[in-house]
């Protein structure tokens, strides 16, 4: 992680093991842990930190934040999650030009994987 110009989102997480393995899953790997913190990443781009807050969202449905991850092969990563996949019919193309497949987290944060068509 040496890319000095970069972004991170930091996502709050009421089992931080859960969620780790959640974004496993998707190829992200833990590079620190500080107990009730950690940051993930897949070497190639994809920046992720978790913060275990036990108490938020009151339930999965109330989770508003959501994540797109922009990915080369979308399919590669939709098999690593089929089952989780929200639309059985993705990952497809969408009218909003990307080729894309949704997916939630743990604690229901909305998770777009996708590239931009054309």
């Amino acid at each position: 992680m040496t890319d000095p110009h970069h972004i991170a989102a930091i996502v709050p997480a009421r089992d931080l093991e859960a969620s780790t393995a959640f974004y496993r899953r998707l190829g992200l790997e833990v590079v620190s842990d500080h107990g009730d913190y950690r940051l993930l990443a897949d070497g190639r781009g994809w920046r992720l930190h978790l913060r275990l807050s036990p108490d938020w969202p009151a339930s999965p449905e109330d989770n508003p934040l959501g994540l797109y991850l922009y990915v080369e092969d979308v399919d590669a990563v939709a098999a690593r999650v089929r089952e989780r996949i929200i639309d059985p019919a993705d990952p497809r193309p969408k009218p909003w030009g990307c080729y894309e497949f949704a997916v939630s987290d743990p604690d229901g944060v909305l998770v777009r994987v996708g590239r931009v068509l054309g």
